[in-house]
């Protein structure tokens, strides 16, 4: 099999494996709980708190552990909007985002949260000038995506932020993409808050994380929550968030090389596709502009749905992607996509190839060939 989805999920790394043994023979106890067991656990749950501080430039106290990413998103929102005076009952989130936090909009929208969606411009970009005309005086929260999961567009959040902070307005970023793969300071950024997930960066499942800015307004969404300062119910996962932070270093201390590799494998698959003359168009382009992460590829795929493709290749042996897994089996256009201009249809005809630390030319080589068969079945279904 030949894994080409690495933006859905990754692997376990050799390093999160070995914590994740070790910590759950040896360091199993109930970080809760006052024993000896219990204070080991409770020390390793503190050391990870710092350790994943230091990765985002946070402060420890912002540290909140989750089960993943949108548990991260869900929370984190909420969390701020319940924290916020009683007139600040409007947010704002971008087109660009997640599955989850669309699912989110839902919910609030019945618990009396005015929502606005704001568009990107023509590059992809949302922007001070996008932004501006959407802010009102009960505007509390904006929340837009660091980098989108289906185009690997990255936003500028740093020039976001003194125009919501100056206006008394949070700033919030799922970072799930882009965390272990891009520098992330979120001092820097001026984010208030941020969501980032464990099996993105070679991590266990069911583990993430949430930022919170000490300072912060927010209250619990769950009243009277013990774990995490109140933060969410239910026992925390020591085991697996040790193993998250093992594999989160790993990723950060190697970043800059898997980049340099992943932009080589994205010229490389690039210009084989142009020299077989498929009918493939880039969704994202990185520019002067537009910055992108260099092992998300989006494309349209001419005369083909996204989904035949993806079925496709998956015969030949290849993981390739529609889209976000958290929205596989909604065959409906991607809100994202749609956002950047694609027509309906286009939408519909959306891959997503995503490189991963062990992806090769030689994979890359197996998908193209299967494209080219494709694109040649295309051209005599066209001659009949």
């Amino acid at each position: 099999m030949i894994y080409l989805d690495y933006a859905a999920s990754t692997p376990m790394c050799d390093e999160a494996l070995h914590i994740y043994s070790v910590m759950n023979k040896e360091m199993f106890g109930n970080a809760s709980s006052l024993h000896d067991a219990g204070g080991q656990a409770a020390y390793t749950l503190d050391y990870s708190r710092q350790r994943m501080a230091n990765m985002i430039g946070g402060h420890k106290e912002g540290i909140y552990f989750t089960t993943g990413g949108t548990e991260s998103n869900m929370l984190v929102v909420q969390s701020i909007l319940n924290g916020l005076p009683p007139h600040k009952k409007h947010w704002i989130m971008s087109a660009l985002e997640h599955h989850s936090m669309y699912n989110l909009a839902t919910f609030l929208e019945h618990q009396g949260y005015e929502l606005t969606i704001v568009q990107p411009d023509r590059e992809g970009r949302i922007t001070r000038e996008v932004l501006i005309p959407h802010l009102r005086d009960n505007t509390g929260l904006v929340s837009v995506q660091h980098a989108n999961s289906e185009t690997g567009l990255i936003q500028d959040l740093a020039a976001l932020s003194p125009l919501l902070h100056e206006r008394g307005i949070m700033l919030h970023s799922d970072a799930v993409q882009t965390f272990g793969n891009v520098h992330i300071d979120v001092e820097a950024m001026g984010v208030d808050a941020l969501s980032i997930s464990s099996h993105k960066v070679y991590g266990p499942k069911g583990v993430g994380a949430a930022y919170l800015k000490p300072g912060t307004p927010w209250r619990p969404v769950y009243p009277d929550t013990l774990h995490e300062n109140g933060f969410r119910p239910g026992t925390i996962n020591v085991p697996g968030i040790a193993a998250f932070v093992a594999a989160a270093e790993m990723m950060t201390e190697q970043m800059e090389m898997h980049q340099e590799r992943y932009a080589t494998l994205r010229r490389y698959f690039i210009t084989k596709i142009q020299e077989r003359s498929i009918p493939l168009r880039w969704v994202v382009e990185e520019s002067e502009k537009k910055a992108v992460l260099h092992h998300i590829v989006g494309c349209f795929f001419h005369g083909y749905e996204g989904q035949y493709v993806m079925l496709e290749c998956n015969r030949s042996g290849v993981c390739i992607s529609t889209g976000s897994a958290c929205a596989a089996g909604h065959h409906d256009p991607s809100p994202a996509i749609q956002a950047l201009g694609a027509s309906g249809r286009e939408a519909l005809q959306f891959i997503r190839i995503s490189f991963g630390r062990t992806t090769t030319i030689e994979e890359l080589n197996v998908l193209v060939d299967i494209l080219t068969d494709l694109t040649h079945r295309q051209e005599r279904s066209l001659s009949r």
